[in-house]
């Protein structure tokens, strides 16, 4: 019987494999091309967005994207997103969760291969590697030589490098929710927010660790959109595919030999493992579906590049759909790629997406640019006048979101009664009130409701904010009248 610490020793030897470093390959091709066009597009996207310049008026923030946290305001462009408009950023993430369902659905991990800030920054990263320390083999020799003088000066090259990625990726993120220009400065001259440079710290190493040496591990083991999407794929999704059919047996190099010998006729695969060395996961996808498998076709390229050199067909590796898979192997012609797209699931998928954003535009184009929030005073809820009148008290706050000062007129409805506010004394009471807004502001201001004893206990009442100006507009919000039980 084996001892309590070698069975310990054993198990955990059957179930945690030490990871095997992956060090991909660089290939050319039509799919390669297109992730350098992703990565430059997004990675431009992220950097610059901050710098863009928005005019608003000199009453705002001139930054065309701008999460304002002191202010509670959220800027893109022409929009303008207040706290209590919160559900159109809800909105945005609905529509953001519904468009990764569909392009799922429709071409499998596709975000994962191509726009997914891990494979992006990972692949950038890749590329730094490869050009300090060479391609695939030499990073191979110098990862297996001992350390010495130059591979501690590669190493630290590198490593430079990542950093200076990892302190750009954390600061461009900062600038998101400070005026660029401004942060910028107070972070080169040491005056900036301790959080500033906290998160900058924080991404830094994130993007350093995670794309410098966690790399694959990031999307085979932490991340869950993997396994969600898992669930999402059926037989009509366009996923990575090895044929099989086409590719077995393999010749393992010797194809031509085995078929002048009038031996079983090879496959097309010859073993060459290309499709494996510049897989950035390190899978072969030759032997089916993978959860490391982030559809990033890589794969495809390379398999494409040795089947023109070996004389065979292309795409031997490629993206296809599991009906088309059979079809193929059946000898029948493909479903169009019309069809593969066009069906229940993906309608679906996109009917919603569609319906919500366009829900969207239409409340924010036909939104008012007025709001009025009341809170009644409840300590004490009724205060008994001099004259018999019974007052109460409200705490009302107009909120102008337009980008320039308005003056606005509250009044009550639904009530007889005398007003006035902070500013004035019950025996300056008027009929209505006018308040005079900044821009972009929100401006609190007391109201005092005097009406007859006599009536009963609550009232329903409405107070109506109007706007003085050309495009009009109103707010209402709903309050009660409180008197005391006798008055009833």
């Amino acid at each position: 019987m084996l001892p309590a610490d070698d069975l310990t020793n054993r198990a955990r030897n059957q179930f945690f494999e030490k990871r095997r470093k992956v060090f991909p390959r660089q290939i050319d091709g039509p799919f390669r091309r297109f992730k350098w066009l992703v990565m430059v597009v997004t990675l431009t996207i992220y950097y610059a967005s901050p710098w863009l310049r928005w005019n608003r008026g000199p009453h705002a923030p001139d930054q065309a994207v701008l999460i304002d946290l002191a202010h509670r305001r959220f800027y893109m462009f022409s929009i303008e997103i207040w706290p209590q408009e919160f559900y159109y950023v809800a909105g945005l993430l609905v529509m953001a969760a519904l468009g990764l369902f569909l392009v799922t659905s429709a071409v499998g991990r596709a975000w994962c291969g191509y726009t997914c800030p891990q494979t992006v920054w990972t692949d950038l990263f890749l590329h730094v590697e490869r050009f300090i320390d060479g391609d695939r083999n030499a990073q191979r020799k110098l990862d297996d030589a001992p350390w010495g003088p130059a591979k501690i000066a590669r190493r630290l090259s590198k490593w430079s490098v990542w950093l200076a990625i990892g302190v750009l990726t954390g600061g461009a993120w900062i600038f998101y929710f400070a005026d660029a220009p401004t942060l910028f400065h107070q972070l080169i001259t040491g005056t900036a927010p301790r959080v500033a440079y906290a998160t900058v710290f924080v991404l830094t190493m994130t993007t350093f660790i995670f794309g410098g040496f966690l790399r694959e591990q990031v999307c085979i083991y932490m991340c869950p959109w993997p396994r969600i999407q898992g669930a999402m794929l059926d037989e009509q999704s366009l996923v990575v595919t090895y044929k099989a059919w086409r590719g077995e047996p393999r010749s393992h190099g010797v194809k031509r030999q085995l078929e002048a010998a009038s031996l079983s006729p090879a496959g097309d695969c010859i073993d060459c493992l290309a499709c494996v060395a510049v897989c950035p996961t390190g899978i072969d996808i030759r032997q089916g579906p993978q959860i490391g498998c982030i559809t990033c076709a890589l794969c495809i390229d390379a398999c494409d590049e040795v089947m023109r050199r070996v004389g065979r067909p292309p795409k031997l590796i490629g993206y296809t759909t599991e009906v088309d898979e059979e079809l193929a192997r059946a000898g029948l012609p493909a479903k169009s790629p019309l069809r593969r797209v066009l069906r229940q699931r993906t309608i679906v998928y996109f009917t919603i997406w569609a319906a919500v954003g366009l829900a969207m535009l239409f409340t924010l184009g036909n939104r008012e640019r007025l709001t009025l929030d009341i809170a009644q005073s409840r300590n004490p809820v009724w205060v008994r006048l001099s004259n018999g009148e019974i007052r109460n008290s409200f705490t009302i706050k107009l909120s102008n979101m337009e980008e320039r000062p308005r003056r606005f007129i509250v009044t009550v409805d639904g009530i007889k009664g005398r007003l006035w506010d902070e500013s004035r004394g019950s025996d300056q009471s008027v009929s209505a009130l006018a308040y005079d807004v900044p821009a972009d502001q929100v401006a609190t201001h007391s109201l005092y409701l005097a009406a007859p004893d006599s009536g009963p206990q609550q009232t329903p009442i409405l107070i109506v904010a109007r706007a003085l100006d050309r495009d009009g507009g109103q707010a209402v919000g709903k309050a009660r009248f409180e008197r005391p039980e006798e008055s009833q």
